[in-house]
């Protein structure tokens, strides 16, 4: 993979940079001239989990400085939360991906989903759920509502779906020539199950306006510049996706509240589309009569070429198409690539597909480079826009170095391509057969 940031350890994170350090770490901030910590809550927790007893004084704690419960320790960065092995490619925002093997339970755990800010979040002690409010508005909205996050849960029937959520650039580091942007490679996505209630009801109860064809959504992130004036992103769907039974605004995810880094404690969901029209610390909610305008809405933010064209071709705005459905996709959960065995052993193998607004109809696996295709057991989604699980035993005929490649087919029947898509200047929407490698001794 390319341009992957290295996992470095506290000493090398502390002697590269000790506030900022302090900053990735545990959350505080620093003041410039004496250089004295400001531990907020949420810092003096991630320390105090980090050392396993709270720090009594931890407000004296001298910036830049490592406990020294820890100093005998060269423990990786790792985020609070998540699992050690997730891959961070940027810290300003925040962006971390998931190895295709950590990503083999049914339901994404919450410390194996992955993290796509565009912002910098809210402090943690900035999010109270009890007085956190959503205010639902725009043009095309009858009368302006605000809803907290109780009344939200009194007033509408609770949902929960299984919805999947993929990053529009997962897999942009095989693009070439490359793409500008984060250099994910396969582990943007997810699939977890959602609580929260339909977002259709909640338009239903404000009103809405003959004229209404967009929902835009606005959260409580900042802009990585620190101006209060700049939103990091503001995206949204038409009001046919807005007004899904699976779309949603959400509270919890498989059972308990969201994590932080994925929007806790309020997000919209909106499987089967790219996850930046999902927004996280759920604030606002705008219904336009226009097409959302809103940062990251503007080309070449999640669009691409409306006509196929060569790679490294400069593209007009006008000519770039807002991403929606997200294409038929697979990923090899089991075993982790590298996986050695016995000739005449069998492999067993196992992972997800899915295929945006569409379902899955058709699983198979190559080890011959895509010369000839076998089926793979394909099982039903939980609910519409949830991944669907398959699985294989693959027979090897002699000893050696072999590939085992899937492919998934949507119901339209279109498949996956074996290589690269088409080239796009953003390196959107790569969906390529994941594949793996095997050798048999």
């Amino acid at each position: 993979m390319k341009n992957r940031k290295k996992k470095v350890g506290l000493h090398e994170l502390y002697a590269k940079d000790p506030i900022e350090a302090d900053r990735l770490l545990w959350g505080r901030e620093s003041d410039p001239e004496t250089r004295r910590g400001f531990l907020r809550k949420g810092a003096l927790l991630a320390i105090g989990a980090a050392l396993g007893a709270p720090m009594v004084y931890g407000k004296h704690f001298p910036a830049g400085m490592i406990p020294a419960g820890l100093a005998q320790e060269d423990t990786p960065f790792q985020i609070p939360g998540k699992h050690p092995d997730l891959i961070v490619l940027n810290d300003r925002p925040l962006n971390v991906e998931t190895p295709a093997h950590l990503l083999d339970d049914k339901l994404t755990p919450a410390d194996k989903f992955f993290i796509r800010n565009n912002g910098i979040p809210p402090e943690e002690d900035e999010i109270n759920v009890n007085t956190w409010t959503l205010s639902i508005e725009g043009e095309s909205v009858r009368q302006k509502k605000s809803y907290t996050i109780q009344e939200l849960k009194d007033k509408f029937q609770h949902h929960t779906y299984a919805l999947t959520l993929e990053c529009g650039g997962n897999g942009r580091s095989e693009f070439n020539p490359p793409a500008k942007g984060n250099q994910w490679g396969v582990g943007a996505v997810a699939c977890a199950s959602w609580t929260g209630v339909r977002l259709k009801d909640v338009l239903n109860d404000v009103g809405l306006k003959g004229d209404a064809v967009y929902v835009g959504y606005e959260g409580m992130d900042r802009h990585v510049s620190g101006n209060p004036e700049k939103k990091p992103i503001s995206r949204g769907v038409p009001m046919e996706k807005a007004m899904q039974d699976e779309t949603i605004i959400a509270w919890a995810m498989n059972g308990q509240d969201i994590p932080y880094q994925n929007g806790h404690p309020l997000r919209l969901v909106t499987g089967g589309w790219p996850a930046s029209t999902s927004g996280k610390w759920l604030t606002k909610l705008l219904v336009r009569n226009k097409v959302h305008d809103g940062p990251k809405m503007e080309a070449p933010s999640y669009r691409v070429p409306c006509k196929p064209v060569a790679p490294g071709t400069k593209v007009k705005d006008e000519d770039m198409c807002i991403i929606e459905s997200m294409p038929v996709k697979s990923l090899i959960t089991y075993p982790k690539t590298g996986a050695s065995l016995n000739l005449g052993q069998k492999l067993p193998i196992r992972g997800h597909a899915w295929a945006g607004e569409l379902s899955v109809e058709k699983m198979e696996y190559s080890i011959d480079f895509g010369a000839t295709w076998k089926p793979a057991k394909l099982e039903a989604a939980a609910n519409r826009l949830a991944w669907q699980h398959f699985n294989a035993e693959v027979s090897f005929p002699e000893r050696g170095y072999y590939e085992v490649w899937a492919r998934a087919t949507d119901s339209r029947g279109t498949a996956q391509p074996m290589i690269l898509p088409g080239w796009n200047p953003k390196g959107y929407l790569n969906n390529a057969c994941h594949r793996i490698a095997v050798k048999v001794i």
